[in-house]
């Protein structure tokens, strides 16, 4: 017997071995059922009282805490696209730019975009901005004639409105007509029984509206030879336009006397002419007014007027009570773009039309002030809706072609154009649905080519829209 049971187990060790456990585990239970079972019947025969052993309890140990998965990060979009290969395109010179998403701040493309630099006609956006602020959209400029102090003198006095027509109309959209303010003064000088049935021999041209250079010295001479941008005086009719309907025309040596020979035809008389100041509290003889801040504003960027942007940049100055020369510019330009919350600090504002090299202003100023333009804060709807559409209206009419046309109509932006740079910036309405505001330069050694780069920059960024990476 015994040796058949070694027989198994050395036949079967596991099972034998699994088999015994199972036993001794049955007898184990068994005997402590048994003495559990014992106790319970002593319960109506209380046991003799016994000295209390002190337990001695182990605590349990402390189970170890599993480390938490985090939080899965917030997905954000993901930016891939890249504009660097037509950021580098030599075309652009030197380049500086910045992208940034309208709806977030966030910037998205960045080439020394902090860096001041001139702007060219952009500089025009800062300008109307800054004319919003302080003048408002519904200023309109006044030309007023008021007896002079002798006989048979009249003194015609500026307020610094260059949209005054000499005749009855001229490219300015609501100009006042020299013609009627004429009229108004040959009524008003009959009435008067003191001057009616005097002539009128003497007329005083009062230009002191604005004072100082009426040239910006950085500028080049031929900006007033080719046309595009006349003296900045306090007096003057059309723009001083030689050709009254054409934006670009020839422009005259003395703004001031050429407005002196308009009023004096519209008169009808022949007057002598010279430069004064208007007499203290003199009897007005007649007053027209400009067209209002919110019809030139569009004027001046879809054209990109030098002359109007001048004056609303004087303008400006003048209401602030900075001065009224270029350099008051420099004092009231910032501080009316300081009340849309901006950082005004890195500017350099030399004039209004971004005609000077010395102008410095950051892309990154640019795509801020844009942003407050997308959103129509304030006044600024009037520039979002003035502002030249890619491909179709103002400068941008003829640009966006070829490629670059699939940005056409999505584009609204300022152009710029001075010898040593060309300049874009705006908003894009983006293939994705975001929108972008956006500014590009190209410096120094660059031709007519830039224009054609800076749109296909501005095209590749519309594709890219949202997912725009700064690599």
């Amino acid at each position: 017997m015994a040796g058949g049971v070694w027989g198994v187990v050395r036949r079967h060790p596991r099972a034998w071995l699994a088999g015994a456990a199972t036993v001794a585990f049955v007898l184990v239970g068994g005997s402590a059922f048994a003495v559990g079972t014992a106790v319970g019947g002593e319960e109506s025969a209380p046991a003799p009282a016994a000295v209390a052993a002190t337990a001695t309890v182990t605590p349990e140990p402390t189970p170890t805490q599993r480390p938490q998965p985090q939080a899965a990060p917030v997905g954000g979009p993901v930016r891939t696209c890249s504009i660097a290969e037509e950021a580098s395109d030599g075309r652009l010179g030197t380049f500086l730019g910045q992208v940034r998403d309208a709806s977030t701040g966030e910037v998205l493309f960045d080439r020394n975009g902090s860096t001041p630099a001139r702007t060219a006609s952009v500089m025009k956006v800062l300008t109307s901005a800054a004319a919003l602020a302080v003048l408002g959209p519904d200023h309109r400029v006044p030309t007023t004639v008021v007896k002079g102090s002798a006989p048979g003198q009249v003194v015609l006095v500026g307020g610094g409105d260059i949209t005054l027509a000499s005749g009855s109309s001229n490219i300015y959209a609501g100009s006042a007509s020299m013609l009627d303010l004429a009229a108004q003064v040959s009524q008003a000088w009959s009435a008067d029984p003191t001057t009616a049935g005097t002539p009128i021999t003497s007329i005083v041209l009062d230009a002191s509206v604005f004072s100082g250079d009426r040239w910006q010295p950085s500028w080049n001479r031929k900006e007033q030879r080719d046309g595009y941008s006349s003296e900045v005086t306090g007096l003057q009719v059309d723009g001083d336009r030689a050709d009254p309907s054409a934006n670009v025309s020839a422009r005259s040596d003395d703004a001031v006397a050429s407005a002196g020979q308009a009023f004096a035809a519209a008169l009808g008389v022949s007057a002598s002419l010279s430069e004064g100041v208007a007499p203290a509290g003199a009897p007005q003889l007649g007053q027209v007014l400009s067209a209002p801040v919110s019809t030139m504003i569009p004027d001046a960027l879809l054209r990109s007027d030098n002359t109007e942007a001048e004056m609303l940049a004087r303008l400006v100055a003048v209401e602030l009570g900075v001065g009224n020369d270029f350099a008051a510019l420099n004092v009231a330009i910032p501080q009316a773009l300081a009340t849309y919350g901006l950082d005004t600090s890195g500017l350099t504002i030399v004039d209004g039309s971004g005609l000077s090299d010395d102008n410095g202003v950051p892309p990154d100023f640019l795509t801020r002030l844009f942003t407050k333009i997308q959103a129509q804060e304030g006044n600024l709807s009037v520039i979002y809706h003035g502002l030249p559409v890619a491909g179709e209206t103002g400068t941008l009419a003829g640009r966006f072609g070829g490629a670059a046309s699939v940005a056409a109509g999505h584009v609204i932006a300022k152009t710029g154009w001075i010898d040593t740079g060309y300049t874009l910036s705006g908003i894009i309405q983006a293939a994705d649905g975001s929108v972008l505001t956006f500014a590009f330069y190209a410096l120094d050694d660059v031709g007519d080519s830039a224009r054609a780069a800076l749109d296909t920059l501005t095209a590749a960024a519309y594709s890219c829209g949202a997912g725009l990476s700064n690599r």
